[in-house]
């Protein structure tokens, strides 16, 4: 039988036609078709996961789980890949299969965090709906280079006497904060967030490892001193694991860098640092990393200067914001010498340290001003402090140094009585409650009455009523050099003995002219 050449071409179309739906349907299912690398889990242990397979994995690379848990890759050995667990690690089995993402751990940035609780990863936590927000960075940046920062000199205040006036902070520093545990760091840290209010400093507070309930009373006091709505807590509690823990801090930061970037200012508090090296020591022990110093792994310095280091005030052409980090670590029977605690005041610019025996007292905040240093925010220092509080930090620690022989001693002369009067009438001055930061000019105003011996004929246990006095009186009266002094203005001699004067009226004193020569 033979076929006509019409028979032909109908076959032809027919062949076309089907090659022509082939090619369509491949298209539809091209993604289906595309091979994917799987690894195999042989191991899971506390917070990490051992894995074979995955040979093209990169380091710090995402993988899923099944359940859409997440875990990120650690270790690349030639046998095993070590993962972390940014999920709980409880439901997987050995066995499960481990699929790459091809994609790094990235977290939301940008205003859409503003007043919002989320986990180390950008998830929200505080039932407040998704967060919307097209940028996303990546949780691990290189710093700034040296060409791309600024000097400090704009200060951050923090509403608190024995701190801005004695260990000044600036923006774009890094000050640490350390002590005993229950010694008032975290109060600190509130209150410098909650002193903000107004400044258009947007403030990110990321606890690491704490207790549930301590970060909810946390979240408390910031909504009801009107602090929330320029805050963004990041939260990576106790009992999350350990991944998540070691990860949160660069979360933090790398939605503060978002702000900087735009030229705001951002303060960033790490809630501790301590728990976050703990957390780092577990999870390469876990990995079967090599132990050094205390069990810590060789690179725990690094893991915290990388951190640390992208802290800095940025040149206009980069952007001009700052970004100003409140480290907080922990210590144990005040051993500043231990590890962790001297890796990080070397990479700081400065520690304000906490006293126990102080704290005991209940002298409040319990800042030890001989231990306590600022290497950079003197030159960010209001000039109206420079006047006022020049040599107040020496003055004071003579002082308390000056207490502590004077107790070995019965008789003491007239000179050296009258210095320890008035370093107690000191001390008693720098007492501040919690969660009432005050301005400048009233810290001026009560640290001038005192060196300047308006309060000498006062008892101590009046200080604290007869200082409200003198600073409502002189906010009521010198509003005008009040607002210099905020504004960054200099105090004559003549604005000193305007304020004394203001002072002795307003708690009814007479104050002699021969006070000014202190």
């Amino acid at each position: 039988m033979k076929t006509t050449d019409k028979d032909d071409k109908t076959l032809e179309n027919v062949v076309e036609d089907t090659f022509d739906k082939l090619e369509s349907v491949l298209k539809e299912h091209k993604q289906e078709l595309k091979p994917e690398e799987v690894g195999i889990v042989h191991f899971v242990g506390r917070g990490i996961v051992r894995v074979s397979g995955l040979s093209n994995v990169r380091s710090e690379e995402l993988v899923s789980f099944p359940g859409d848990l997440m875990g990120m890759v650690f270790n690349i050995d030639p046998a095993e890949i070590g993962i972390i667990m940014l999920d709980a690690s409880e439901h997987i089995n050995a066995g499960a299969e481990v699929h790459r993402t091809g994609n790094v751990l990235d977290v939301p940035v940008g205003d859409a965090l503003l007043g919002r609780v989320v986990d180390a990863i950008g998830r929200p936590l505080d039932n407040l709906g998704d967060i919307h927000t097209l940028d996303r960075l990546p949780i691990e940046r290189e710093a700034p280079s040296i060409m791309h920062r600024d000097p400090v000199t704009v200060p951050l205040q923090t509403g608190i006497k024995a701190i801005d006036a004695l260990i000044p902070i600036g923006r774009g520093q890094r000050e640490l904060i350390l002590g005993d545990r229950q010694t008032g760091k975290t109060a600190i840290a509130m209150d410098t967030i909650i002193n903000q209010k107004g400044k258009d400093v947007i403030c990110i507070y990321c606890a690491v490892g704490k207790q549930s309930s301590d970060v909810a009373k946390t979240i408390a006091a910031l909504k009801e001193h009107d602090a929330l709505k320029y805050s963004v807590v990041v939260v990576a509690a106790g009992e999350e694991p350990p991944g998540l823990q070691f990860v949160a801090p660069y979360t933090a930061t790398s939605i503060g860098e978002h702000f900087m970037s735009r030229g705001r200012d951002v303060l960033v508090v790490y809630d501790d640092l301590t728990i976050h090296a703990r957390a780092y020591r577990e999870l390469s022990l876990l990995l079967r990393r090599p132990p050094g110093r205390e069990a810590y792994p060789g690179d725990i310095f690094y893991i915290h200067s990388r951190l640390l280091e992208r802290s800095t005030h940025l040149r206009k052409e980069y952007g001009g914001g700052s970004l100003t980090a409140l480290p907080i670590i922990e210590t144990e029977a005040q051993d500043i010498s231990s590890y962790i605690p001297t890796n990080l005041i070397s990479i700081t610019d400065g520690q304000i340290y906490l006293s126990p025996g102080l704290f005991q007292k209940g002298i409040l905040p319990s800042v030890d001003v001989g231990k306590s240093v600022s290497r950079v925010g003197g030159k960010a220092q209001l000039p109206a402090y420079r006047s006022v509080a020049g040599d107040l930090r020496i003055t004071y620690s003579q002082f308390e140094e000056l207490e502590s022989f004077s107790r070995f001693g019965t008789r003491l002369d007239e000179h050296t009585r009258e210095r320890l009067e008035r370093g107690w009438r000191v001390r008693e001055i720098l007492k501040q409650p919690q969660f009432k930061p005050m301005s400048a000019a009233e810290q001026i105003t009560s640290l001038l009455s005192v060196i300047g011996g308006v309060l000498d004929h006062t008892e101590i246990s009046d200080i604290g009523k007869q200082e409200i006095k003198i600073r409502d009186y002189v906010s009521g009266h010198l509003s005008d050099l009040c607002s210099r002094i905020e504004t960054g203005g200099k105090l004559t001699m003549d604005d000193h003995n305007t304020i004394l004067n203001a002072a002795a009226k307003a708690i009814g004193v007479q104050r002699e002219e021969d006070d000014a020569d202190y």
